[in-house]
């Protein structure tokens, strides 16, 4: 029977076929409109690292003055840790691993007869932990270690691209590169390991496209005095840039930590708890204890509004373009079907019941979806081809992957058949021995 409805549904389309083109380009245009959208908000706000992002946290303090003023659309101070506080977090050794961090720049050349011309690089300031907390695969080597951080090791790890850049290969593990006046000794080297969005990063940055291109001892980098790149917020009185930095009135520093199971996200709230307690029993935190947190990275995203409000308004208004398509294609069927009267009241008369009629419709309409679906997906990929022409950093993520393919067909095929189900239940409803007299 189901063979009998998907030939009747062709043979209907053929004999009308102008108009089910129209029906097929309705759905098309808000199934393309709308998946580009999606499609868009899908990558910007997918998890990042899914092998482990159930198990990274962030902590999330506020050592503001209680005056504090912070101006409108500037970054939130409390999205960054002082240096203090990172550390007492990282030396706690609550969790599974724990890691601070920051951005930094500098200009960098191969040390000796390989000597060129520094190139201005961006990297990542942090402490031993970062690697194995993030599952960062290596190529050659291996990164530092906690010695190396208390002793300001001058080592460093780089990418493959950065590499191959300085030296022709990976393969250069020992050898050294100059980084601003100070050499460091290469002890590892990664594939080129870009999550995105570069959740790790600076928070204000919200950045989709920037990957680090080294890795060096975040202790090492204020001795040597690598500049930091991100948001830094300063309320005290500092003597130099290293005293800044140090201070307890400063906020620039990224903490993760790793929290293998229910036991230790407990232990680690407990101990962050305690913590704010203890600073303001010595008068250094003046809010209150409540403003505590501890984000799951996927909270800690949608915390940081990765998605910019234009791109969510344009998925809004795609979404309430797809409506008013699905309204028009009703009315449209709704005709379509009600001059089928005739041959409704015939298959009645000669037994079909209700529920084959509104099956018959229902396959017709799924197949508008299917039509629809296709005409939508092309839309689509040119409506993300255009996405990915724009300046922005995001705009070469926006490419459909499986998931979101299957979503564009599985939307046509429901809009439709949405959109099918009042003019099929209208259909089935005509009694037979009232329309055959008519005719």
């Amino acid at each position: 029977m189901f063979s009998y409805y998907i030939l009747s549904a062709i043979r209907n389309f053929r004999q009308d076929m102008v108009f089910f083109l129209l029906i097929v380009a309705t759905i098309g245009l808000g199934i393309g409109a709308t998946m580009t959208a999606a499609t868009v908000i899908h990558v910007m706000s997918g998890d990042p690292i899914p092998e482990q992002s159930a198990s990274l946290f962030v902590p999330h303090l506020d050592p503001l003055p209680l005056r504090y003023h912070q101006y409108p659309g500037a970054p939130d101070p409390s999205d960054y840790l002082t240096w203090p506080d990172a550390m007492a977090i990282v030396r706690a050794d609550v969790g599974l691993h724990q890691a601070a961090m920051a951005g930094g720049s500098t200009f960098m050349r191969p040390v000796g007869g390989q000597a060129g011309r520094p190139s201005s690089v961006n990297g990542r300031l942090t402490t031993f932990d970062f690697f194995e907390m993030f599952g960062v695969p290596f190529e050659h080597g291996s990164g530092w270690t906690a010695v190396d951080d208390e002793s300001r090791s001058r080592v460093i790890v780089l990418t493959t691209a950065m590499a191959v850049k300085l030296f022709g290969n990976t393969n250069c593990i020992g050898t050294s590169v100059r980084l601003a006046d100070d050499d460091f000794r290469i002890v590892g080297v990664v594939p080129n390991w870009h999550p995105s969005p570069l959740f790790y990063g600076d928070p204000a940055a919200k950045s989709f496209d920037a990957a680090d291109q080294f890795f060096i001892p975040l202790t090492t980098a204020i001795d040597t005095g690598i500049t930091v790149n991100g948001n830094t917020t300063v309320w005290g009185d500092s003597s130099n840039m290293k005293a800044m930095l140090t201070s307890p009135t400063t906020t620039w520093l990224q903490v993760w930590v790793q929290l293998a199971n229910t036991q230790q996200q407990i232990a680690f709230k407990t101990f962050l708890t305690n913590y704010v307690a203890q600073q303001r029993d010595l008068g250094r935190y003046e809010r209150p204890v409540s403003e505590v947190h501890v984000f799951r990275l996927m909270d800690y995203m949608r915390h940081l509004g990765l998605v910019p409000y234009d791109v969510l308004l344009q998925f809004w208004v795609s979404v309430g373009f797809l409506l008013i398509c699905v309204t028009n294609i009703i009315g449209l069927l709704l005709s379509k079907y009600m001059s089928r009267r005739g041959e409704v009241s015939i298959r009645r008369a000669m037994g079909a019941s209700k529920v084959d009629i509104f099956f018959q419709f229902g396959v017709e309409s799924a197949l508008i979806g299917v039509l629809g679906g296709v005409l939508g997906l092309f839309i689509a990929q040119f409506g993300l081809y255009l996405v990915r022409s724009r300046p922005d950093d995001y705009a070469h993520l926006a490419h459909m992957d499986t998931a979101m393919l299957a979503l564009t067909f599985a939307l046509a095929i429901t809009a439709t058949f949405v959109a099918g189900m009042l003019p099929a239940w209208r259909a089935c409803r005509i009694q037979p021995s009232l329309q055959m007299k008519s005719h």
